[in-house]
């Protein structure tokens, strides 16, 4: 699925100006680069290139990784963020939709970390199964339409996974980290709930993008916690949030009515020590949880 790509890339020959910031990527070379390559960053794919050096840095920082960690990124781009994991010391897997970028990234590496080994995997990180060598955190920079379902594809899909530093927009990061009664609160809010515990860990200037996004964007972090229950119970949790929040207004009896049937939701939910009047946003992951181990068990 992937192949690990070393030095023997050094053919390409993109002509990088001299580093000016310390061995990571500005915004000179990461244009340069997008030029010789006929780029134009487009919104479909999310790419909004980061080009500041301080802004990886403090990334790499918040996600404490380092030499013995084993990171994946989700859409690397031009290679700026994954510069600053691999000056880390950390042992780095990628996955790149574009193939072009995909194709290019190893020059980029050889640049300037001539001994790094980065393995790469070109494909939509939404059908990527598994990675080799169990990586144990996520750090990327997530194209802002799919952001969500990405992070949770991959928390489902590698166990290994322990923590999660992604850059979002500001309103995706919020839901991930709402606690029950917040506006923000929402199915991602309970479903990202299930993996680890969430938090906002600051925002990321605009001006740090190229091109620049139209949006706010902010760092969130999750800390591994274990999960509640097996796979079988994670889909009927997932499946009762999905109906719980599909009519944000409608009381839990009336949302859940026809997923659990009408004649019996409301003796269901009041079994799970919950109140059929209660609305979705109110319960907490432990709440859908306990109505998940009664309906299983009906």
């Amino acid at each position: 699925m992937g192949a690990l790509m070393t030095n023997h890339w050094a053919s390409w020959d993109l002509c990088f100006v001299a580093d000016k910031s310390g061995g990571l990527l500005g915004a000179t070379e990461i244009r340069r680069l997008a030029e010789q390559m006929g780029l134009t960053p487009t919104k479909k794919l999310g790419q909004n290139f980061v080009h500041d050096a301080n802004t990886i840095r403090r990334i790499v920082t918040i996600a404490g990784v380092g030499e013995g960690d084993h990171v994946l990124e989700v859409g690397p781009g031009l290679g700026s963020l994954t510069l600053g994991l691999v000056e880390s010391g950390a042992r780095v897997s990628v996955i790149e939709i574009d193939p072009r970028l995909a194709e290019a990234l190893p020059a980029t590496l050889e640049k300037y970390f001539p001994a790094a080994e980065v393995s790469i995997i070109t494909a939509d990180a939404l059908t990527v199964s598994e990675v080799a060598g169990e990586p144990t955190a996520l750090v990327a920079n997530l194209p802002y339409n799919t952001s969500v379902p990405i992070t949770l594809h991959l928390l489902q899909a590698l166990p290994s996974l322990r923590t999660v530093v992604v850059m979002v927009q500001a309103e995706v990061a919020e839901r991930l980290a709402a606690k029950p009664g917040s506006k923000a609160y929402g199915s991602p809010s309970v479903k990202a709930r299930w993996y680890g515990s969430w938090s906002i860990a600051g925002s990321v200037p605009r001006q740090v993008f190229w091109p620049v996004p139209n949006v706010d964007s902010l760092l969130v972090t999750m800390d591994h916690t274990p999960p509640p229950g097996e796979e079988s119970l994670r889909r009927v949790v997932f499946d009762l949030v999905d109906q719980a929040f599909a009519t944000r207004r409608k009381m839990a009896r009336g949302a859940l009515a026809n997923y659990l049937g009408s004649d019996r939701v409301s003796e269901l939910i009041t079994a799970a020590g919950l109140k059929p009047e209660d609305r979705g946003e109110q319960w907490t992951l432990e709440d859908f949880v306990g109505l998940a181990r009664v309906v299983m068990a009906s």
